[in-house]
């Protein structure tokens, strides 16, 4: 008799569930089935007075039931909670308006500059070739013409992951790897890449920044080669009305080495605080590259001869748009970035 009684209320939950549609009536219905005071609740109660041969199969079919109309009590609660959150949006939103407008992604003013540096050496010859960023002391720095404690390794400050290998402090050590992979042949490419460099970050420097490294070999290359090279890139990147000069420098893979300058852009020349009353701005390194680093890349340097330079598309992207701190190149603020369509 208590089984069929049981089957009853197990329909009857069943059917009254179904035709629910609201929180307030679930949670009634919870409390009239499974509550303390529930109907389910009263029959569990009832099991124990029950003939001892009867309360097994009773108690059984109790718990399945209650099992049963928890599980389908917590699918209708999610059903109607889902049903309340679609009824929210529906109202928030009209979805027979027009969307949002997708904004379209811009380069990045780094890979900008580092297209149009492409884009003004590829004509001239000089194919593209990449360098490993985690480099051996060995190419670092030996190879190009710095022994170990030479004084020159203070002129870069170095990310050693141990005592060999390093973060490249320079885009250099690609001219080693690309003499070693073309020899004897002539050779012309660019070498870009990230570097990094153990220093405070300040509007002046960064611990990582991008190097563009140029290396040319061949018979019978001079400074002269150089200096035309250099001059037309300036002209194609600031301008054909910029003036260009070169200063004697010193770098321990070139020899003569050289630094190249630009007339102030703000002030033609005349002296402002940009260029530090000099009228004059640094854009890049050079020289010819030193007869020992020819020799460690392959080359024969009583025949072959070689020009190196190097420059720094964040400066140059300083120089060309103004920006005044390198930091806005890595911070990531949306109204520096999209400033550059």
């Amino acid at each position: 008799m208590l089984l069929e009684e049981l089957g009853d209320l197990r329909q009857l939950a069943k059917r009254e569930l179904d035709a629910l549609n609201g929180q307030e009536e679930l949670d009634n219905w919870r409390i009239k089935y499974l509550g303390r005071k529930g109907k389910l609740t009263q029959v569990l109660r009832s099991v124990g007075s029950l003939p001892k041969d009867e309360r097994s199969s009773v108690g059984k079919v109790s718990n399945e039931i209650k099992s049963e109309l928890e599980k389908i009590f917590q699918e209708k609660k999610k059903s109607l909670d889902k049903k309340r959150y679609d009824d929210k949006i529906r109202e928030k939103i009209d979805v027979s308006l027009p969307g949002d407008p997708v904004h379209q992604g811009k380069l990045h003013p780094s890979t900008r500059i580092l297209r149009q540096i492409f884009s003004i050496f590829s004509p001239m010859g000089f194919q593209i070739f990449d360098g490993p960023e985690v480099e051996t002391d060995f190419y670092n720095f030996e190879l190009l013409n710095m022994p170990p404690h030479h004084p020159a390794r203070d002129m870069w400050d170095t990310f050693y992951i141990n005592e060999k290998i390093l973060l490249r402090t320079h885009t250099s050590p690609g001219q080693i790897h690309a003499m070693k992979q073309f020899c004897p042949e002539p050779i012309r490419v660019i070498l870009p890449g990230k570097c990094y460099r153990y220093e405070a970050i300040t509007a002046r420097s960064e611990i990582m920044f991008h190097q563009v490294e140029g290396l040319a070999v061949g018979k019978s290359i001079t400074m002269t080669d150089l200096k035309g090279i250099l001059i037309e890139f300036a002209h194609q990147m600031f301008g054909d009305a910029r003036k260009t000069r070169f200063r004697c420098s010193y770098f321990p893979f070139t020899e003569p080495s050289v630094e190249m300058d630009i007339d102030c852009m703000v002030c033609r020349g005349e002296g402002c605080q940009i260029c530090k009353q000099t009228g004059w701005l640094e854009i890049l390194g050079a020289g010819m590259v030193h007869p020992q680093v020819l020799k460690n890349g392959g080359y024969d340097p009583g025949i072959f001869t070689g020009l190196a330079f190097g420059m720094g598309p964040e400066r140059i992207a300083m120089l060309k748009y103004g920006i005044d701190d390198i930091r806005h190149f890595f911070s990531n603020d949306l109204r520096f970035l999209e400033q550059f369509g």
